[in-house]
């Protein structure tokens, strides 16, 4: 087990901002969709509601039920946000789960395949629309909060149950929305990092094992509950600290590592 609580650049910068008034006064806007909301259901909760207990610092969670990253877009979410930054305020993206599906039959939330520049044009309530890939609408959303001054963090979606099904030993198997999250991150460049969530939540989700991480799921494989979304918080921490963040670190409360890390 490596411990991410050595020294570390990152480490030292929390050292010295913890105790720093401007440390208080950046925020952290968390742009997702429901598994990171606020829900309106008393049986689901999103991670980013347990979130605040964890930073020493005002989170502004803005992420939406039923969204993906190209609704977002067109609702003018990401654009909402840039409206709200100030330059050292940071900003986490995680989406992925309504990003997928056809186009032909088209919800108004799945990407164009591909991960780059490419475009599909498609019909949405009867209008020409055109629509990006995934990877094109985080790096717009990034670039975009950059420009105001921002840091950038793109985070992998969450897993679902990773025990449906009866499963009793069970694998982490990435999406490609978390390869495309790491890929935006490198071409948005200075001040955006890249945090993985999802093999941070798997993996507690296995340490926990079945009986536990069962209960977490009330209704459907991919919505947790109020205990849950406090397990998927801290594995987001965890994540933070074992990727050595230097967006995130310095906003962290220090606590006893949850796990082992993990290097590709």
């Amino acid at each position: 087990m490596v411990n991410p609580f050595s020294s570390s650049p990152a480490l030292l910068a929390w050292l010295l901002l913890s105790c720093s008034p401007t440390a208080f006064s950046v925020k952290i806007y968390l742009c997702g969709d429901s598994t990171m909301a606020k829900s309106p259901s008393s049986w689901m909760q999103g991670w980013g509601e347990e979130l605040p207990p964890l930073v020493n610092t005002t989170v502004v969670n803005k992420a939406m039920g039923g969204r993906s990253a190209r609704s977002f877009a067109a609702e003018r979410r990401f654009k909402d946000v840039a409206e709200l930054l100030r330059p050292g305020d940071i900003t986490v993206l995680e989406f992925g789960h309504n990003d997928g599906g056809s186009l032909k039959t088209d919800n108004g939330r799945s990407a164009c395949p591909g991960s780059g520049p490419e475009i599909c044009h498609s019909t949405l309530n009867g209008k020409p629309v055109t629509v990006k890939t995934f990877p094109a609408y985080l790096i717009e959303a990034g670039r975009l909060f950059a420009s105001k001054g921002a840091k950038v963090v793109f985070s992998s979606m969450t897993p679902n149950n990773i025990f449906e099904g009866g499963k009793t030993d069970p694998e982490y198997h990435p999406s490609r929305f978390a390869d495309f999250a790491n890929k935006s991150s490198i071409a948005v460049g200075h001040n955006s990092t890249f945090v993985d969530h999802g093999l941070y939540t798997a993996m507690a989700y296995i340490r926990l094992g079945a009986d536990t991480v069962n209960g977490f799921f009330p209704r459907d494989h991919t919505h947790t509950n109020e205990e849950g979304a406090k397990v998927v918080a801290q594995a987001f921490i965890q994540a933070v600290w074992c990727s050595d963040d230097p967006i995130l670190m310095p906003y962290i409360i220090p606590q006893d590592p949850d796990g082992p890390c993990f290097y590709p």
